[in-house]
């Protein structure tokens, strides 16, 4: 027997295709270190090339077109897992669940997962069933699929008869992704800020290493922390803040192209416990980032200088300017205006900030 692979409806690509499927197959083969370039969705000579080695690889006709053929082939490898926008209800009518299966992974994942509230045993997995499937790999982790293989029926077991043991590493994939959509503290590995004065926009960027080669030579500690913030950490860090305040609900999130994030958990403690595990992992603290600052306009530094004692700094005009105590740029007035006269402006309340404009 074999897993249905009409029911995903997915479309034919070849040369001249574009779009989100295309991205996904470019994405599968690069990973599998076929010779891809770059995922941008457009299907091209080198994506026809390298198509033509993975099928000849397995023992497909080498055409190019990436039909029902190759895409039954490539599921079974971790295609299944790039498929956009798959239902967890598609995904277990491609691996030939029904109805009666279906009840059987709901009550199974109930007794797994001890879901409270549990799961309605009917047979229909939609939304709440996903989101319970997410919350059990949440709280079982890499035990869920043993657990599960052992916890269904055998009636499941024969239903499926040698496709079970695949089909099981297959519906665990997904419900890995599903767990690790959802909001909480491992998202801030995602999208990472560049400590990079290299990083900044020109001529903000020359006025900062101007600046900085000031402060090294007249003898100051200069550490980097935050240049460019990419708009999807901010988006990240911005709604966390906001949904632990509860000033806004997760379900009201607005969406954010090329942010794959699940906001809303099985139970709203659970969507409001992450969103707090957010906002300690970024180190938010009160208010929520803008979601148009200069960091991510590349116009912003934060960083840390210190010094020991009195130092004599050289300003923008070529003037030697000594500065004493504090003895920490975040505090000391003079050193602002040192910064100023190179164009590097300082932001009051925020200690380690400095931007193009003081904002």
């Amino acid at each position: 027997m074999a897993f249905n692979i009409t029911v995903l409806k997915l479309p034919v690509l070849k040369i001249g295709s574009n779009g989100i499927y295309v991205s996904a197959w470019q994405s599968f083969l690069k990973e599998a270190e076929y010779p891809i370039q770059n995922v941008d969705g457009e299907f091209g000579k080198g994506t026809d090339e390298a198509t033509r080695i993975y099928q000849q690889r397995n023992g497909l006709e080498a055409d190019g077109i990436v039909g029902n053929g190759t895409y039954s082939k490539a599921a079974t490898q971790g295609f299944i897992a790039k498929i956009p926008n798959l239902s967890a209800s598609t995904l277990l009518n491609y691996l030939r669940f029904g109805e009666t299966e279906v009840k059987d992974l709901q009550k199974c994942l109930n007794q797994v997962a001890q879901l409270n509230p549990p799961l309605t045993v009917d047979g229909d997995f939609g939304n709440t069933s996903t989101k319970g499937l997410a919350e059990a790999y949440k709280k079982r982790d890499v035990r869920l699929r043993g657990e599960l293989e052992q916890a269904l029926s055998n009636t499941t077991k024969q239903k499926l008869g040698t496709d079970f043991t695949q089909a099981m590493d297959i519906f665990n994939t997904y419900a890995k992704k599903q767990r690790f959509r959802l909001s909480g503290s491992h998202w801030v590995d995602n999208f990472p800020t560049s400590k990079l004065i290299a990083d900044l926009a020109s001529p903000f960027r020359q006025k900062v290493e101007a600046f900085q080669k000031a402060l090294i030579d007249a003898g100051c500690q200069v550490i980097v922390t935050a240049t460019h913030r990419p708009k999807e950490r901010a988006y990240l860090m911005h709604y966390s803040a906001r949904i632990n305040r509860q000033e806004i609900s997760p379900q009201y999130v607005p969406a954010m192209n090329g942010v794959d994030i699940n906001w809303v958990h099985y139970t709203n403690a659970g969507s409001l416990q992450a969103a707090k595990d957010m906002v300690v992992a970024y180190g938010v603290g009160g208010n929520p980032v803008s979601l148009n600052s200069r960091h991510i306009q590349r116009l912003a530094i934060d960083w840390n200088v210190t010094w020991d004692g009195k130092i004599n700094i050289r300003d923008g005009n070529g003037r030697i300017v000594s500065v004493g105590e504090p003895c920490n740029a975040a505090l000391n007035k003079t050193l602002w205006k040192v910064g100023e006269s190179y164009g590097v402006y300082k932001l009051s309340n925020d200690p380690p900030h400095w931007s193009v404009d003081g904002y």
